[in-house]
């Protein structure tokens, strides 16, 4: 058996930690974000690129993470530095990324089908430089505390962080392209200022982690097959991970929307889209302490199907969006955030408690494999969202333009667009917590399991003295 590290669990960890590991947010915050938000419409409206082919451009990279995500994992729970398993990928795979997605928006052939091409490329490059980060950042808060409840405070911080990510790159993206001139200039200026952000979120990670605990050595599966296959074997981990990928391709639909929604169905396309964003991320930030309170008094599981209804029903509606005044559209918004935070911490704080229970039923810490599966889900379900919104332009018949801003569209090609941002997402959410009924993974079952693998340990060590 290769060997791997265990963590060392304190059941509290230093302020220190919970901020430099939050840190981290600024990064997958970013790069969740942005081209999600700004990709389909840089193809459609700056680069001419036909909406349907832009979707697939927008798809294929990130499903190829589908792939790399699980490889990452693997090799990051086999490595071995000074630094421990992660955090030498938060700041050689984050400066990676900074750097690749500089590029995406970087446009070297001008408009046109080569450009096209160009931006795939990039955005592959840039996919496979987030699954290096994001995987091994994804698998640390398993090993940096065994206690049920840190895991809960842990991923509030973290999504706290992430919330202002979301913030600062969704609202202010579009606000540097507007300043940097529009149209393909202004868009390499907005990929700089990304870039920037992702830097220092790495950055931030590595730095501030530096004092969390790194763990001892045990043994992990022998092979990434068998990995898989235990993975595969875990019923809690198996529910949430497909609950948070049809989830997630039904926020990431809402992201590709954004744009489209403020230009076509609230007639603002200058400041539309930022003042969506700031509706949509800014409650979220005040309601983070209580959906803490509320999983501490219901639970991990009924936080999650609570706040993933109260992201739905908004979304839903929306759809009356075209005859409810701007107050009452932008109220909805802040609704659906107030749900999306819920939804974001309950799902990565449930994480851990699968991971951990893995690590109790085999022995072996193989919590690289588990967020490598988890992030590649992830990454489909951001991917396939823009991919389902760009077919539905296709078939309502929305016109591509290559002047910086949108074309004159049909009614039929503006009712697409108010579908896609609310209908498609609103289903896709409400309908993957019915999966939650199979999530059984409680505190007492993981206390449990932990409990049985202390005292197998002991017993071994017992047998092996003896």
């Amino acid at each position: 058996m290769t060997a791997a590290v265990s963590p060392v669990f304190p059941h509290r960890l230093p302020r220190r930690v919970h901020a430099g590991y939050a840190l981290g947010s600024l990064a997958t915050g970013a790069f969740g974000t942005v081209p999600g938000l700004l990709l389909l419409p840089y193809l459609t409206n700056t680069l001419g690129v036909a909406a349907g082919v832009a979707a697939l451009l927008v798809l294929l990279p990130k499903a190829w993470d589908v792939l790399v995500n699980p490889v990452a994992g693997r090799i990051s729970d086999r490595t071995r530095s000074r630094w421990g398993a992660r955090r030498p990928y938060l700041l050689g795979g984050g400066l990676a990324l900074a750097l690749l997605f500089g590029s995406i928006f970087a446009a070297p052939f001008g408009a046109g089908p080569t450009a096209g091409l160009y931006v795939a490329l990039a955005f592959l490059a840039t996919a496979t430089a987030f699954a290096f980060f994001q995987v091994p950042y994804v698998a640390m808060p398993a090993e940096l505390t065994g206690d049920y409840a840190e895991r809960t405070r842990l991923m509030t911080w973290r999504i706290a962080i992430l919330a202002v990510a979301i913030l600062v790159s969704g609202a202010i993206a579009p606000m540097v392209v507007t300043a940097g001139g529009g149209g393909i200039p202004g868009h390499r200026w907005m990929g700089l200022f990304i870039a920037a952000l992702i830097a220092l979120g790495a950055v931030g990670a590595f730095l501030g982690t530096r004092a969390a605990p790194i763990g001892q050595v045990t043994e992990s599966e022998p092979s990434l097959r068998a990995q898989l296959a235990v993975a595969g074997r875990n019923r809690p981990f198996r529910v949430l991970l497909i609950c948070f990928v049809i989830q997630s391709v039904g926020v990431a639909v809402v992201l590709a929307g954004v744009d489209y929604f403020a230009g076509q169905i609230l007639r603002d396309p200058v400041n539309g889209t930022t003042v969506l964003f700031a509706c949509f991320i800014g409650p979220a930030l005040l309601v983070m302490p209580l959906w803490s309170r509320i999983g501490a008094r219901l639970g991990k599981r009924d936080g999650l199907i609570r706040a993933s209804l109260l992201l739905a029903l908004p979304a839903l509606a929306l759809a009356a969006a075209p005859v409810l005044p701007a107050a009452g559209v932008y109220l909805l918004v802040a609704l659906m955030g107030c749900g999306y935070a819920g939804q974001q911490v309950f799902a990565l704080a449930m994480l851990p408690d699968c991971i951990s229970y893995d690590t109790a039923r085999t022995g072996r810490r193989q919590a690289g494999v588990f967020t490598g599966l988890w992030t590649a889900g992830e990454t489909f379900g951001l991917a396939l969202g823009p991919g389902i919104f760009g077919l539905v332009l296709q078939l309502t018949g929305y016109v591509s333009s290559s002047t910086g801003s949108a074309a004159v569209q049909s009614d039929t090609a503006r009712l697409g667009v108010l579908i896609g941002f609310t209908v498609i997402p609103a289903l896709l959410v409400g309908v993957a917590v019915l999966l939650l009924r199979g999530y059984d993974l409680t505190p007492e079952r993981l206390a449990a399991a932990e409990d049985e693998a202390v005292a197998r340990s002991s017993t071994e060590t017992e047998s092996t003295h003896g």
